[in-house]
């Protein structure tokens, strides 16, 4: 089971971290992936970390975002830097226990609650 928090309102050029803490098993057997969806639109693929330590982002984040592992706390966490406004999405995080690892919806079977990230600008 996992349960993403860390969402908020904030402004253009701020940071957040989101955290995905997972319960009932151990991150390091699975593939983290974080998504997220804009009103409106798909669920886009964010950033994941594999169970191998491997991590993969997608361009738009490259370089803003940073996601890491702390198995002692079975959480994973995504470091939001420079956000933008159209960062603006409900964030979701999903395991996926089945490598190599993935970058669609379909590949993740457990997913959490999201959070909200709103970025004014």
């Amino acid at each position: 089971q996992l349960q993403a928090s860390g969402g908020g309102l904030v402004q253009a050029g701020e940071s957040l971290t989101l955290s995905c803490a997972a319960s009932g098993g151990s991150v390091r057997r699975y593939t983290i992936g974080w998504f997220r969806q804009a009103p409106g639109k798909e669920h886009e693929f964010v950033a994941a970390f594999g169970w191998s330590g491997n991590t993969k982002y997608t361009d738009p984040v490259k370089g803003r975002f940073t996601i890491s592992r702390d198995n002692a706390k079975n959480t994973v966490y995504l470091q939001m830097n420079s956000l933008k406004p159209e960062d603006t999405a409900v964030y979701y995080c999903a395991s996926d226990p089945r490598p190599p690892m993935s970058v669609v919806v379909s590949g993740y079977d457990s997913w959490g609650q999201g959070t909200l990230v709103t970025v004014s600008s």
